[in-house]
């Protein structure tokens, strides 16, 4: 058997439990594909990330982000969660940025005493959502067509489409109907009300129909969103989302334009760490 540093994370939380749970594995270079794809399908979180050693010289590491179902070119909290799992496993980045390569190409990282941010990715598919996609998402939320006041197409890898709601209230009673959804992967936005409090200024879910599940909180879909909203004129350059209330979770996910950039940050909490056994040859 041999053995490679193992720890699972928090990410998008300053409070243990309460944020988005990923999976770490440390130096897999040995690994094959077959194997990062069945641990991840045994972790069964909704990514598990294997750290290498990069091909890009102007990369400090590589990231592979594995579902339990597929790889994936990007995800975002996945992005937070391996780069602290590399920072605590004492090394070192070749600039004051950090920059991880992975299937999306290179995503740079900053980080501060509170939180690491990543630099959003380009949108592999951006623009207006047709009627009939527009009707089948209505149906799939169990809405009404005339309750979604925006939409949008925010994709950047993992095929999220994005609707705008006029109300928290609204996206926190969303009940979808998953089959209904079917390809479809929707990510609902809405803005906070004064009487929501100021812990936040928008409401963020997202819904995964290949796993019938919502998950806790989503740097890729808020990096969609944030280029979506920001370049609409539908946020300001600087806010906070939040996401997985209803799941009982309290992610945060701060957002800010710096320049052409828009930079998604969030705090991330370690929460176990180990040794995972492998057979030699795996």
């Amino acid at each position: 058997m041999s053995e490679l540093s193992f720890q699972q994370v928090d990410v998008f939380t300053h409070v243990p439990l309460k944020g988005n749970p990923l999976a770490v594995v440390v130096d897999a270079d040995g690994l094959s594909d077959e194997t990062m794809a069945s641990l991840a399908n045994w972790t069964n979180l909704s990514e598990t990330t294997f750290l290498l050693k990069p091909t890009d010289p102007a990369a400090d590491y590589r990231a592979r982000i594995f579902t339990p179902e597929r790889e994936l070119p990007f995800a975002g909290h996945p992005t937070l969660g391996s780069c602290q799992v590399w920072l605590n496993s004492g090394r070192t980045p070749k600039q004051a940025q950090i920059v991880q390569e992975c299937g999306a190409g290179l995503i740079r990282i900053r980080r501060d005493d509170k939180r690491l941010a990543f630099a959003a990715p380009p949108l592999r598919r951006g623009g207006d959502v047709d009627a009939e996609t527009l009707t089948r998402l209505a149906n799939g939320l169990r809405i009404k067509p005339n309750a979604i006041k925006a939409s949008q197409w925010v994709d950047n890898g993992p095929g999220w489409v994005a609707v705008m709601l006029e109300s928290r209230a609204e996206v926190l009673a969303l009940q979808p109907d998953y089959p209904a959804l079917a390809d479809l992967k929707p990510g609902v936005v809405a803005p906070w009300l004064a009487t929501d409090g100021d812990d936040a200024q928008f409401e963020v879910r997202a819904f995964i129909p290949t796993r019938a599940a919502e998950d806790p909180v989503t740097g890729s879909l808020n990096a969609g969103l944030a280029q979506w909203l920001i370049g609409a004129g539908l946020a300001p350059n600087a806010y906070v989302a939040a996401q997985g209330t209803v799941l009982g979770r309290a992610g945060r996910v701060h957002v800010e334009r710096d320049g052409s950039d828009i930079w998604i940050g969030g705090r991330t909490i370690s929460c176990i760490e180990g040794k995972l056994q492998m057979p030699r040859g795996a």
